[in-house]
């Protein structure tokens, strides 16, 4: 059996990019493996958080992590600052790695792209993610394509230290979803869905009333020609809604595009919306359920015990390893 780490950000609605791409991932995983899942909120202070929110985020994402279908029982479900493992482990990390790597990194280029100035952690966050990841020894990272570079530092850093100081930590590797399941804003579909896009309609949230999916789905970019054919090159609206419509209907694209010949957009769209406001109802009954319920927090709490079990059996190898402390 082999142990997977994953975390999402406490960053508001998880949208439904999120959902297809990651978390119905992580329910799938946690029948054949040790799957731990990890709320990171550490990672979400690299840009300034209103305190209040942000716990208010993490257990709503806590609570839509249950409400996917992921299991405290088969899983452990927890939020990364309850264990203290990942900043000891993500500052010694940060001395192994070079300012090179960490200035290349797509994502930091991206974000402090036209800025004088933006805060260390978004530059040195890469190694808190690859401690979080090493911290459990884990075998497998189910994360998205964009993600590949934090992996492949990730590696590099545990092969660096085992090189270094013996062996030390597990290599992970990383489990990319396929290319054709990315799930892209629907306002413009060559981007891809996110949390921060000022149009509101971009996005369909796990949470959203059935009239705004209804809205977003009707609104949604496609082309003139009015075939639903799946061509990301040169039809990237109707392929992203066709994608869409195959995750959570479990029907091929390729019986999808039989079903429609002949029919235009709009019926296209209309059953779309059925099927959406369909697949996220059970969702939304069960987070609603459980948000604000004392179960809640005794699974994050239970979490973070077992997670920091884990934990402290490898800092206490690494410490060794580095000549850290006086035991």
């Amino acid at each position: 059996m082999k142990r997977v780490f994953s975390g999402v950000q406490p960053t508001g609605n998880i949208h439904l990019g999120n959902y297809l791409g990651a978390l119905k991932q992580f329910v799938e995983l946690q029948e054949d493996n040790e799957c731990i899942y990890c709320i990171v909120d550490e990672h979400a202070i690299t840009v300034p958080q209103n305190p209040k929110e942000l716990k208010t985020h993490i257990l709503d994402v806590a609570a839509l992590y249950l409400a996917v279908g992921i299991d405290p029982k088969k899983s452990i479900v927890f939020v990364q600052s309850q264990v203290s493992g990942h900043a000891e482990l993500g500052w010694i990390l940060t001395c192994c790695a070079n300012t090179g790597e960490l200035f290349r990194m797509t994502q930091f280029k991206a974000k402090s792209q036209g800025k004088e100035s933006v805060g260390a952690g978004l530059l040195t966050y890469p190694t808190l993610m690859a401690a979080d990841i090493l911290l459990y020894d884990t075998d497998v990272v189910p994360v998205g394509n964009d993600q590949k570079q934090h992996i492949e530092l990730t590696r590099d850093l545990a092969i660096r230290v085992n090189h270094h100081y013996g062996k030390t930590f597990v290599v992970p590797d990383g489990r990319f979803m396929k290319e054709g399941a990315r799930i892209m804003a629907l306002d413009d579909p060559v981007s891809k869905m996110s949390k921060s896009a000022e149009n509101i309609h971009s996005r369909i949230s796990l949470l959203d009333e059935p009239s705004k999916i209804k809205k977003s789905i009707m609104k949604a970019t496609t082309d003139s020609d009015g075939i639903v054919k799946f061509d990301i090159e040169n039809k990237p609206g109707i392929s992203n809604l066709l994608n869409i419509y195959s995750a959570l209907s479990g029907k091929q694209v390729a019986d999808l595009e039989a079903l429609y010949e002949g029919k235009g957009y709009g019926d296209f769209k209309k059953d779309l919306v059925e099927v959406t406001v369909e697949a996220l109802a059970p969702i939304k009954q069960k987070y609603q359920e459980i948000r604000d319920s004392k179960e809640l927090i005794d699974i994050l709490n239970d979490g973070a015990e077992r997670a920091d079990a884990i934990a402290k059996k490898t800092m206490k190898r690494v410490r060794e390893n580095f000549g850290l402390g006086i035991e």
